[in-house]
């Protein structure tokens, strides 16, 4: 008998394109020598700049500071010379930005100091130290971590899941961070049951990552309470609820948070993240990217400093193979599309992904042929072919009335589709325009 494989219903089976760079260890990046960096990275407040123009700073150093609870601080990259302070473009849109040239010293802040005696830090102390790290979802979502490390007292939790599913196609991110450091991830979780009072913790893997999953058992081997589960390969596996569901057998409700079952879910990235900060009191300065594509000339997986140009880390990786068709930010799936490359890498940048033309033109579409196909796929039971009919019509409502805030954008609807459908888009629209109308009360 093998390791058991667990899984949840739905969803599809998209080809992984992982084999150009799930063997490549990670290496650094070179250190950028002008560094973009924006205020808001996170789900929730913009942080407020507290360095002006001319300011020097260094590496570590917090340059935008939280004033909000849903909001996490924004430290400096780079020891170097505050530049420019304004709007810049970023991965989601035009936003408050400080813009470092960096002095090529990288020297840290003085403040960057290993933590004493953190093994008997209590609880409130390590939040803090979370907190003050700046520390966000790594798997893209960017939800401010001592946030979701903060439940309401009404709200128990009793298990924290850490993502190691890593379900989007192209990227190898996770993998290798498992595969290299899996006792960061390790401690983070640690760490992060302690804050929550917990005793149970997984850590979900899918069976494409076997040696990451033989990684991860060794490191848990002595831990007792944490276990790793083998995932069934399968989109979209990493979504919190989706993993929630297939670790524990939970079912969280339509419109609710994982707290409703008593789970916390985490992407091992934010794991080694919090072990950074934790044992080295390292906030968030780099991230871990996977650069790969039929459009790039030598596919990576670099460790990257955040704010550097999406074009300098391309053009060491040999730049574009051919002319590239489509860049996006993340994976092909629910990654973020780019118009340029002059956009600056992010906490929440756990891809970038340059698809050639031919890889990345879209089908023609034709009429729906109710084969209902997109509902067998999708992952939270809707209905996708009326969602994006009522949302093309222009009929809002009805698509409310058929749960489109429910969706979870996976896509899995549209890769599905005979037709070609842009079922998912349609869905987005829906989405826009009712909270657009939410807004206005």
């Amino acid at each position: 008998m093998g390791e058991k494989v667990f899984t949840f219903s739905g969803g599809i089976h998209p080809p992984h394109f992982k084999k150009q760079t799930e063997k490549l260890a990670l290496a650094n990046a070179e250190l950028p020598k002008m560094v973009t960096i924006p205020l808001q990275q996170h789900i929730g407040a913009p942080c407020q700049p507290i360095v002006a123009v001319g300011d020097l700073v260094k590496v570590g150093q917090v340059i935008g500071q939280a004033e909000a609870f849903v909001s996490a601080p924004i430290h400096s990259s780079v020891s170097g010379t505050v530049k420019k302070i304004g709007k810049f473009l970023a991965p989601g849109g035009a936003t408050t930005c400080v813009v470092i040239e960096a002095d090529g010293e990288d020297a840290w802040d003085e403040s960057i100091q290993p933590t004493k005696n953190w093994l008997q830090a209590d609880a409130k102390d390590l939040l803090r130290i979370v907190k003050e790290a700046g520390i966000t979802g790594m798997g893209g979502a960017s939800f401010p971590t001592h946030v979701k490390l903060s439940p309401p007292k009404d709200k128990p939790i009793d298990v924290v899941i850490l993502n190691g599913a890593e379900c989007e196609p192209y990227l190898t991110a996770d993998h290798r961070l498992m595969l290299e450091m899996p006792e960061k991830v390790v401690t983070g979780l640690k760490v992060m049951m302690r804050i929550l009072g917990v005793t149970t913790g997984y850590i979900g893997i899918e069976n494409n990552k076997m040696d990451a999953v033989a990684a991860m058992e060794r490191a848990v081997a002595d831990e007792p309470g944490i276990e790793v589960r083998v995932m069934q390969v399968k989109y979209p596996q990493g979504d919190e609820k989706r993993l929630i569901n297939a670790t524990t057998g939970r079912v969280v409700p339509s419109g609710a948070l994982p707290m409703e079952v008593g789970a916390v879910v985490s992407n091992v990235g934010t794991a080694a993240a919090i072990c950074d900060a934790v044992v080295e009191g390292k906030p968030v300065i780099e991230r871990i990217v996977t650069i790969t594509g039929s459009a790039i000339e030598q596919p990576k997986n670099l460790v990257v400093r955040i704010g550097t140009q999406f074009s300098e880390v391309i053009e060491q990786c040999g730049g574009y193979k051919g002319t590239p068709g489509k860049l996006l930010m993340g994976g092909p799936m629910m990654g973020l599309a780019q118009y340029t490359d002059e956009v600056p890498v992010i906490k929440g940048t756990s891809g970038i992904l340059v698809l050639s033309e031919e890889d990345a033109r879209l089908p023609e579409p034709s009429a729906c042929i109710r084969c209902g196909k997109c509902v067998d796929a999708c992952p939270i039971n809707l209905l996708p072919l009326f969602i994006s009919r009522y949302s093309l019509n222009g009929d809002f409502e009805a698509a409310e009335k058929y749960r489109a805030m429910d969706c979870i954008q996976c896509g899995s609807c549209s890769f599905v589709c005979p037709a070609k459908r842009p079922l998912v888009e349609a869905i987005r629209v829906a989405r826009g325009e009712i909270i657009a109308k939410r807004r206005k009360g």
